[in-house]
């Protein structure tokens, strides 16, 4: 039994794991609205169990009497008995006993909230939805439903609950206006942000058209957002309030507003709430080096990934605002060297994965379901919680279980009528029916991450043999010895021998080739021009990640200052979902045959943080959470560059000229790797490396 005396835990809100995060997943999926209209999520939404237990037992020196608060309707039991109404105060006698609150909530997550003197809420505390109690003739209970620790977060006051959760706000005026009708006013905020517009001293209706760019604001026809906005200040309506007063919108992204007013109406001023996650600046990440255009280049990556990082990490904020699980294991990872929000992370991972039962893929993206999986062995690489690797261990193996009940005879990944094969929006002709080879080259990285994680368990699994034999399989169906490199896809039977970067330079990335076959790879696909070139930063995060492998770090600089400066050159304020340098003016705007459907700030965009810091600060963990890591600086054609890596300890510190390296660490063992030099980098102690002696 828990001698609670022990523990120094501070009470704290408690749920149903996972169960917060689906529920605010549901409000954030569905703030999407086109032109006025609201716009629910393609996929199956999940609700919270509406009836939660929450138990914990106790050994009392003396009798304690506790404070008790409730998201919802509960009952309380002691020792089995259940006790009078929903007390507010509640005292436990002396010695052992257990306590049981059942809480019921069909609005918000059934949570509680404890504290005494020892007796406190917290994660010790055990939960289950399942009600399987059975009660005899003599009017005893008996059964029990299947108990997991309790999930919590920061929410560690009684006065805020877990449904008051919302993110910081400021507010911010617009940087200039424009007169440019009779009725009409453009505003510019200066640049990309996100927040509630807000209209101070309105009378009568106005009508709001956002846009990313002044094109789509002054559009009325075809921007992607608007609002009407009325205020009745008729004789029949009694409005006290002062014309100073705000009426605020529902959130939007925009850099640019065009108000225009109705007969007979006016107002006084048009400002905003900036609404953004606030992270620790401490502990980020940062980077700088002696050229001003990759100075920037990093700022609009940072500044793309502060507006994407919400109460989840979402893809664009104009368009879709929803969680995107491809998206999104390229947002952890840029993360993970920018403000290292791990609890983000871990709303996510939970959010996008859903319960049970699985009917399916993630976002209904075969290739997303994938990256699912990958993405918790990555949390784990970079944060060594084990116990986040625990909780959703069970999640794993169900959504495993669905995705190999699709296979087909060959034992492969072939989509099916209800799947969705992404890949990649593509500038070339590309069929994504059959079985594709880059499909069944995640499906592997995605077996072989259940047999890390079932190891790290202690699970017994055969998930190591199955990945073993989808590697042979995929070497024997579509490597071609003649053109050194994996053709795309077995279509009615027939071998389809396109060749395209995205299944080789993920045989490159996920370590399906060896050491020649990358080789020959790179020659042949990666670094020749007769291949279709890839035009969007989802892919091309993975494009340059393979150079930098390789150790072109020059030639990645170069191509930066080409696709990202491109954007820079064209006025961009944050990164772009997708960027094609021969397009001019307007086609920039354009996606998804609308004039406006691009997302100028979208989160795969913002790549250049990750690279920075993994393959030019050149830090790494190389034992879970960096208890041991290395970095192996490189300045491509930079004269210096220096920077920070946030971890789980504080952060790194990495400074290289063409003279000397200097590393300061604030936990960990380090490894300064140069060539084919090593040098230990221990904590909190500065080490400098001359290059040259």
């Amino acid at each position: 039994m828990f001698n609670h005396q022990c523990s120094m835990n501070k009470a704290t809100w408690i749920w149903y794991p996972g169960d917060f995060e689906i529920w605010l997943g549901n409000i954030f999926n569905n703030r999407r609205t086109e032109r006025g209209a609201m716009f629910p999520p393609f996929w199956k939404q999940d609700s919270h169990w509406v009836t939660v237990e929450f138990s914990k037992a106790f050994s009392l020196e003396q009798e304690e009497t506790i404070t008790i608060a409730c998201e919802g309707q509960f009952n309380l039991a002691l020792d089995g008995k259940l006790q009078f109404g929903q007390p507010k105060t509640f005292t436990v006698p002396k010695g052992e006993h257990k306590l049981n609150l059942k809480v019921w909530n069909q609005a918000t997550p059934p949570a509680l909230f404890i504290n005494g003197k020892t007796i406190t809420s917290d994660s010790t505390w055990l939960a289950t939805y399942e009600d399987k109690l059975w009660i005899d003739e003599n009017g005893v209970a008996h059964g029990s439903g299947i108990y997991v620790p309790a999930g919590s977060w920061n929410f560690n006051s009684i006065d805020t609950p877990p449904s008051s959760y919302c993110l910081e706000r400021e507010e911010r005026k617009p940087v200039s206006e424009e007169h440019v009708a009779q009725n009409g006013t453009l505003y510019d905020f200066g640049q990309e942000t996100f927040g509630y517009l807000k209209v101070r001293g309105l009378k009568g209706t106005i009508r709001i058209y956002y846009g990313e760019s002044r094109e789509e604001a002054l559009d009325k026809e075809h921007c992607e957002t608007l609002d009407v906005m009325t205020i009745d200040h008729s004789p029949l309506t009694i409005d006290h309030s002062p014309l100073g007063i705000d009426h605020s919108l529902s959130s939007k992204a925009f850099r640019y507003v065009y108000v225009e007013t109705e007969p007979d109406s006016s107002y006084a001023e048009v400002l905003m709430d900036y609404e953004y996650a606030a992270f620790d600046k401490t502990r980020s990440g940062s980077f700088r080096c002696n050229d001003a255009e990759l100075n920037k280049i990093w700022d609009v990556a940072a500044y793309t990934m502060d507006l994407t990082t919400r109460e989840f990490f979402m893809d664009g904020i104009k368009r879709d605002r929803w969680t995107w699980s491809g998206d999104a294991i390229q947002s952890y990872l840029m993360n993970y060297y920018l403000r290292f929000d791990t609890e983000c992370v871990k709303r996510t991972i939970r959010q996008l994965r859903g319960k049970d039962p699985v009917t399916a893929h993630v976002n209904t993206i075969m290739d997303y379901t994938f990256y699912w999986f990958k993405s918790i062995l990555d949390y784990y690489h970079y944060t060594a919680d084990l116990a986040f690797v625990r909780e959703m261990w069970p999640r794993m193996l169900t959504l495993m279980d669905y995705v190999e009940g699709r296979l087909n005879d060959d034992g492969m990944a072939e989509g099916q009528g209800d799947d969705w094969i992404f890949v990649d929006w593509v500038d070339f002709p590309m069929h994504k029916r059959g079985t594709l080879c880059f499909e069944q080259i995640l499906l592997m990285k995605a077996l072989e991450t259940m047999a890390s994680c079932a190891e790290l368990l202690g699970e017994d699994n055969d998930y190591g043999k199955k990945c073993a034999l989808l590697r042979e399989k995929i070497k024997d169906t579509f490597w071609s010895d003649e053109h050194k490199a994996f053709y795309h896809a077995i279509e009615d039977g027939q071998l389809n021998k396109q060749i395209t970067k995205f299944p080789n330079m993920f045989a490159i990335l996920y370590g399906l080739c060896d050491e020649s076959g990358r080789r020959d790879i790179m020659q042949s696909v990666m670094l020749n021009p007769g291949i279709s070139p890839i035009t969007t930063p989802y892919m091309r995060f993975y494009e340059l990640e393979t150079l930098c492998m390789d150790g072109m770090q020059a030639q990645v600089l170069r191509e930066m200052r080409d696709y990202w400066g491109g954007m820079l050159k064209e006025g961009a304020t944050t990164f772009w979902e997708k960027y094609v340098p021969s397009e001019r003016g307007q086609e920039h705007l354009a996606m998804y045959g609308r004039p406006y459907g691009k997302s100028l700030c979208h989160a795969w965009g913002a790549s250049p943080v990750y690279l920075l810091g993994r393959y030019y600060l050149g830090v790494e963990p190389t034992r879970a959470g960096y208890e041991e890591y290395t970095v192996k600086p490189s300045l491509g054609d930079l004269t210096w560059m220096e920077g920070d890596v946030p971890t789980p300890y504080g952060k790194i510190h990495v400074a290289m000229n063409e003279k000397e390296i200097t590393v300061y660490s604030d936990g960990g063992h380090g490894r300064l790797i140069i060539a084919d030099r090593e040098t230990d980098i221990p904590a909190k102690k500065e080490i400098k490396v001359k290059l040259y002696d």
